[in-house]
């Protein structure tokens, strides 16, 4: 494609690399299905209320002090009561804005790692000998690789994650580490490498952000800090800073014109009547890092404001809580027996409802709980929405409480 071209696209795909642009197109989306045009879903928003009480009983059973931490990859590293991270940092004695720079670092590779596991899954600690499965196996694994070395090219500093250890990662490495075997199948491990050496190049790439010799997730610390204003950042700007730097990044994202837009689908709802007609950006594991820098950056005095500009995030604990409760109605034509393809219309619909419902459902829910506006999006998922989609989701499916709607992904979307 010509400079021209490119040039030409350039505002139009900025647009869609935003929360903002998120929102705005999965409410075209929810019209749609609202005004019965979906061969897939119905809705029945009246059962909000119903879900606002069920999500606030499994906030106040899970936080009765309704102390509420961010949602965010940090909770996980606490799988089994461990504080992993606490243990770690006072083990590793530095600076705090280093400190910061190495939190980074493990949640960047940690959340691009967090996608479906799959059902069959387990990761065993040596140290605690405790079992864990999914998102928190997927933590405790990426921890424990992070913490042997294996995301940095300098055996004397190995708590740090750089460009030219990541080049090197492949399939049998992160198998190794994640215990994978015929026995013990991970979903994907050969896109989550892949996505991997991806962030790499991307780090090398952006050295305005990421530093040179070596490039670190972590080095963002010394870009946002340098921007901040008085101490301060949105996190509208953390989101699209952070979609710009790694859009290129994603194996399975839907690219435009040869340019990469990242997590986004296409559905019929979306009439813009430009080159971008048809397409719902979704930006779930970039938002679930956005999230979780949000600590992190704290840790260097930087406060992310404006939390509630950041979408909750469209995948199936969100999405089947909303189905499993009956706000999402699944048509009778519509197969809940076959994994359907996480491109699919039937998919993207879903996680464009899941969106905007769960915006719709946090007003209700401080009511429940008596909360004002403190109580933000990343508290509801994490007191929160997330949970209660797991509970839910166990009792009506035991033992293993998978989604609702199965989804045929490869790694790197849920």
């Amino acid at each position: 494609m010509s400079i021209s071209s490119e040039a030409a696209l350039a505002p139009q795909i900025a647009k869609l690399r935003s929360a903002a642009a998120v929102r705005e197109r999965c409410a075209m989306v929810h019209r749609w299905v609202a005004e019965g045009r979906s061969p897939h879903f119905e809705l029945d928003e009246e059962r909000l209320a119903t879900l606002a009480q069920y999500v606030a009983d499994v906030t106040r059973e899970t936080y009765p002090d309704l102390n509420i931490p961010y949602h965010s990859r940090w909770r996980h590293f606490s799988a089994g009561g461990i504080d992993r991270w606490n243990e770690l940092s006072q083990r590793v004695l530095v600076h705090p804005l280093e400190r910061a720079r190495m939190a980074i670092d493990l949640v960047t590779v940690s959340v691009l790692l967090d996608a479906g596991a799959g059902d069959a899954w387990r990761y065993r600690e040596s140290a605690s000998r405790h079992s864990f499965a999914r998102s928190e196996g997927l933590a405790v694994a990426s921890f424990d690789m992070f913490c042997a070395g294996a995301f940095s090219s300098d055996a004397q500093r190995p708590f740090r994650v750089d460009d030219a250890a990541l080049a090197k990662i492949n399939a049998a490495a992160l198998a190794r580490h994640f215990q994978v075997s015929a026995d013990n199948p991970l979903i994907g491990v050969e896109a989550r490498s892949d996505l991997l050496r991806s962030l790499g190049v991307a780090l090398s790439e952006r050295g305005e952000l990421f530093g040179r010799v070596p490039a670190r997730p972590g080095n963002l610390v010394d870009y946002f800090v340098s921007l901040a204003d008085h101490n301060r950042i949105s996190a509208a700007m953390l989101l699209t800073t952070l979609l710009e730097a790694m859009a290129s990044i994603w194996p399975s994202g839907l690219r435009l014109s040869g340019i990469a837009i990242g997590d986004a689908g296409r559905h019929p709802a979306i009439r813009t009547g430009d080159m971008t007609e048809g397409i719902v950006p979704f930006h779930k594991l970039s938002q679930w890092l956005a999230y979780s820098l949000i600590e992190p950056l704290e840790i260097a005095g930087v406060t992310v404001e404006g939390l509630d500009e950041l979408t909750a995030l469209p995948e199936y604990r969100n999405g089947g809580l909303l189905v499993d409760l009956g706000v999402i109605r699944p048509r009778k034509e519509t197969d809940l027996q076959r994994r359907h393809d996480v491109h699919s219309e039937l998919v993207v619909e879903w996680r464009a409802l899941t969106v905007i419902l769960m915006d719709r459902l946090l007003p209700l829910l401080r009511a429940k709980l008596g909360l004002n506006s403190g109580f933000s999006l990343p508290h509801m998922l994490q007191g929160g929405t997330w949970s209660a989609g797991r509970k839910i989701a166990l009792k009506l499916r035991p033992p293993d409480g998978p989604s609702p709607l199965p989804v045929a992904a490869d790694g790197t979307v849920f």
